[in-house]
């Protein structure tokens, strides 16, 4: 195998983030208009929650089987499949507005069978860089591409603010639509492999047993993840912070829309200047890790959205609300970063798909929990209340990790992480 092309001479991996780059503008659309189009039909909370609810159910559920779907398939055919589908579901809403008028029941679909396909394709996707770049790329891969999700978490909330206010909600998704569209073109002119392992360095999949079939599609990631002395750690963590994130963002849109009585437009402002917290992450990561290892890297990044998600609910100010929006991404991308780049490290090829899905299925099943939960405190309490028991609990993970092997972690340990390949190993050849 010939060794990696430096990054910004690979043309496999440009082509792959340069199509991906409008795919995100277009869900940075959706996010804005999904519970704006919620919110404006029923004036609940609550039923702004439930969608984030329905959301994180269906990405558990479909967690559950994705991994084992991408392990046993051609990456980029299934994304190709993938952004399709979605090209066609969310390019129908338009047409059910004009012909059918403002239906709710039909939201409620499209979020199961969008994130259904979105869970799949994420999946893919985090398979998919390792095959695109080396191992000593990884880093700077995934920083440039979580750049590019801010810049589209940028530019698509002020978008998304100006069409929700002039020609509906139902026409941002609309056009998030087309931008999959265009992401399956863009994946056709791209080479997935180029530098996959040897076949000698993952482990081949045996064929399973109908009884061992349930076993095979999710416990031999979970196995992966429980066997890393980083990974286990930070799997449990992840799993409640989560509680707390999923639902952090409804508060926040519920603050400024109706607490602080603002418009669709200012709102998309808001989101917008948080994404510059992605940005100033995704520049700051490669350095952040090699300084700071890890462990003290990602720990931190949990301090930060502790401060966020209290101080959305406790000031009415709205350029604060929006700086704090920017620390709270800022944190989550710098967090996300770190430990995708720790993933795609440790875990070996054949297995990198079901390790993924299992670590994104464990470390979600406590969202839609902590967003019913939050968004419920949120209608009942007040947003101000709610908040702060989100960034309390944040501040008692954090205490938490720094009594575990994360608090002085550098780099990936080569002892365990040789442990757990190998009994990774075992297990899918059982």
């Amino acid at each position: 195998m010939s060794a990696p092309a430096p990054l910004w001479r690979n043309r496999d991996f440009t082509v792959f983030w340069l199509g991906q780059a409008l795919s995100v503008i277009g869900g940075s659309l959706s996010l804005v208009a999904l519970p704006v189009l919620v919110l404006d039909a029923t004036g609940s909370l609550v039923q702004m929650g439930l969608i984030t609810v329905v959301t994180g159910a269906t990405g558990i559920l479909t967690g559950l089987f994705a991994g084992h779907v991408v392990d046993r398939s051609d990456r980029r055919r299934l994304m190709i499949v993938c952004d399709l589908a979605r090209a066609v579901l969310l390019g129908a809403v338009p047409l059910v507005w004009l012909t059918a008028g403002p239906l709710l029941w039909p939201l409620y679909v499209l979020t199961v069978l969008v994130t259904a396909l979105k869970t799949v394709f994420d999946v893919a996707y985090v398979t998919a860089v390792p095959q695109l770049v080396g191992t000593g790329e990884l880093t700077a891969a995934n920083s440039r591409l979580m750049g590019t999700f801010a810049l589209g978490t940028l530019a698509g909330p002020v978008a998304a603010g100006f069409i929700t206010a002039g020609p509906g909600g139902e026409w941002a998704l609309g056009i998030d639509g087309a931008t999959f569209l265009v992401s399956a073109v863009s994946l056709r002119w791209v080479t997935f492999g180029r530098h996959a392992p040897p076949a000698d360095e993952a482990p081949a999949p045996a064929p399973a047993s109908p009884g061992g079939r349930l076993r095979e599609v999710f416990a031999v990631g979970f196995r992966f993840l429980w066997g890393h002395v980083l990974l286990r750690p930070l799997t449990v963590l992840l799993t409640l912070l989560t509680f707390v994130t999923m639902g952090a963002t409804d508060l926040l849109i519920y603050r400024v829309r109706e607490d602080l009585r603002q418009d669709a437009a200012t709102l998309g402002y808001v989101l917008a200047v948080s994404g510059l917290g992605v940005i100033a992450a995704a520049l700051a990561a490669g350095r952040l890790r090699r300084v700071l290892g890890f462990g003290p890297c990602w720990l931190g990044t949990v301090g930060l959205i502790a401060v966020a998600v209290a101080g959305v609910g406790l000031s009415g100010s709205v350029p604060v609300i929006a700086v704090l929006g920017a620390v709270f991404m800022f944190g989550i991308t710098l967090g996300g970063i770190t430990s995708m780049t720790l993933r795609q490290e440790v875990t070996p090829d054949a297995l990198l798909g079901r390790v993924t899905s299992a670590f994104w299925t464990v470390h979600n099943a406590a969202g839609p929990v902590g967003a019913a939960v939050l968004t419920g405190l949120g209608a009942r309490y007040g947003v101000p209340a709610a908040s702060v028991a989100g960034g309390v609990l944040c501040l008692l993970i954090l205490g938490a990790g720094l009594a575990t092997p994360l608090r002085s972690a550098r780099r990936p340990p080569a002892a365990a992480v040789s442990a757990a390949v190998c009994d990774a190993r075992r297990a899918a050849d059982r």
